[in-house]
């Protein structure tokens, strides 16, 4: 978790990492000539072919002045209803949240520049308001749009991000898409902390990325999909940078029984399944609806 950034822009490579395919099993056959009325042995069935993975890009991603972000809908969204644009509670324009700070339906007039799947700026979105914000329990922040749903697609041909409305898989293939860096982290769920505690916030049920995703400051707020079902899983937030213990810039996890891990370089997201239920009609954030567990004022 950083502060907002000001610094300047550096120089960085993309990479992909690509496996190699397995190579089908078989089982042995009987040789030429056996014995009529023996059996063969049966040849072993192929693994199951991995699930095909989704194209996942930039476009629905946005830039924020200090972090990423993207435009998101949950499944119940209408095409009319305001579009909401997620990131993260640390990347408010009016600072961090404190701890059990809870932000709801504040005014705002925050902008947003919309990438396409290049990563090429096609319009600047702008806040109605700040609907939901926390660093409690999570590390979120919902903007309510002055556009709907069908009038980015039909002005922009960019359609809003879904949530996905279950928690992340240990194992499944995730993408950190950061619209401020433009550009895309592979790696996988490597598991999920108990509790994730920085500084003087402590984050519930953290998923936990494996190495490949080092992320960086700005890359803050930035959608993590599932590479499976191009769906968003988590939000991107935090990386232990310099193996220190619990400070800011270098979380570390806290088990059921108190015991504190540091894990030095290992980025970090907060899963966004908690979202679902509190978004009622209208794209409007209530927390009072039924199973709705997001921390309220």
């Amino acid at each position: 978790m950083r502060k907002p950034l000001a610094g300047a822009l550096l120089a960085l490579a993309l990479f992909t990492a690509g496996a190699a395919p397995a190579a089908a099993a078989t089982g042995p056959t009987a040789a030429p000539g056996a014995t009529p009325g023996t059996v063969a042995p049966a040849t072993a069935p192929a693994a199951p072919a991995a699930p095909a993975l989704q194209a996942v890009d930039f476009a629905g991603t946005v830039a924020l002045s200090n972090c990423s972000g993207s435009v998101v809908r949950v499944p119940d969204s209408q095409p009319d209803d305001p579009a909401l644009v997620l990131s993260n509670g640390h990347c408010l324009e009016s600072g961090m949240p404190g701890p059990g700070a809870v932000v709801v339906d504040k005014p705002s007039s925050r902008t947003f520049s919309l990438l396409n799947s290049a990563g090429g700026k096609v319009a600047t979105l702008r806040a109605a308001k700040i609907s939901y914000a926390t660093m409690t329990d999570t590390d979120v922040s919902l903007y309510e749009l002055t556009s709907t749903y069908a009038q980015i697609q039909s002005r922009y041909n960019i359609k809003a991000l879904e949530l996905n409305t279950a928690r992340p898989a240990q194992g499944s293939a995730i993408k950190v898409v950061s619209g401020y860096w433009k550009r895309i982290y592979s790696c996988a769920v490597d598991g999920f902390a108990y509790r994730l505690k920085e500084a003087n916030w402590t984050f519930k049920d953290s998923v936990r990325y494996t190495a490949a995703c080092d992320i960086i400051g700005g890359t803050s707020g930035s959608p993590v999909v599932d590479s499976t079902t191009g769906k968003v899983v988590a939000v991107n937030n935090t990386r232990n940078e310099a193996g220190q213990r619990c400070t800011m810039n270098n979380p570390c996890e806290v088990d059921q029984s108190g015991n504190v891990t540091v894990r030095s370089g290992i980025g970090y997201g907060q899963q966004t399944y908690t979202i679902v239920p509190c978004v009622g009609i209208g794209n409007k954030i209530d927390l009072g609806r039924p199973g709705c567990v997001l921390p309220k004022p």
